[in-house]
């Protein structure tokens, strides 16, 4: 295993094991399950085929340096980008589509650049991922993205809802996922 291989399982782990602790500090809230459920049994599904066919195993090694750092600076950076907009978020983050009791518009930190900046930052690290270890994670970060577009969808419809004197506003003045481009 390289040294960059490592850096990596560590760094994810470890956000991971954060996100974890950091949800016991949110806010109630209602999740319809029938919905989401079915969304997240089919991605695991494809991701554990996947897996299972070795599309991922030994595809794409490389010696390019280049390739390692331009990974891990768009890995880190979207890895910080994500805890900057959960911290800013506080108590009113919960899983996608999660419809929160006594909710709360977040429009400052990350979210003045984009709506959905957790989303923003997890897909810039697993496309920083891709670039260090392997093309075919790009796969993993498509699905995901796919899965982020649809959530940040359904989300938008109930903050719609719920703020409706405030929220078109914000949408208008900035962008789902990418600041200043989508």
């Amino acid at each position: 295993m390289r040294a960059v291989e490592l850096v990596f399982e560590i760094g994810w782990a470890a956000f991971w094991l954060y996100w974890l602790a950091a949800a016991f500090s949110m806010k109630r809230g209602r999740v319809p399950w029938s919905r989401t459920l079915r969304i997240r049994l089919v991605i695991l599904v494809v991701v554990v085929v996947l897996v299972r066919v070795g599309v991922f195993r030994h595809h794409g090694v490389h010696t390019d340096v280049w390739r390692d750092v331009v990974g891990l600076v768009l890995f880190f950076a979207g890895l910080l980008f994500a805890i900057w907009a959960r911290l800013a978020i506080g108590r009113n983050w919960g899983t996608p589509m999660t419809e929160k009791l006594d909710p709360e518009l977040v429009t400052s930190g990350p979210y003045r650049f984009v709506r959905h900046p957790i989303y923003s930052g997890i897909i810039l690290a697993g496309i920083g991922t891709g670039i260090a270890l392997s093309w075919y994670w790009l796969v993993v970060v498509a699905i995901a993205g796919s899965y982020f577009v649809y959530s940040a969808t359904v989300e938008e419809r109930y903050l719609s809802e719920q703020f409706p004197d405030t929220y078109p506003a914000y949408k208008r003045r900035t962008k789902m996922l990418v600041p200043f481009i989508l």
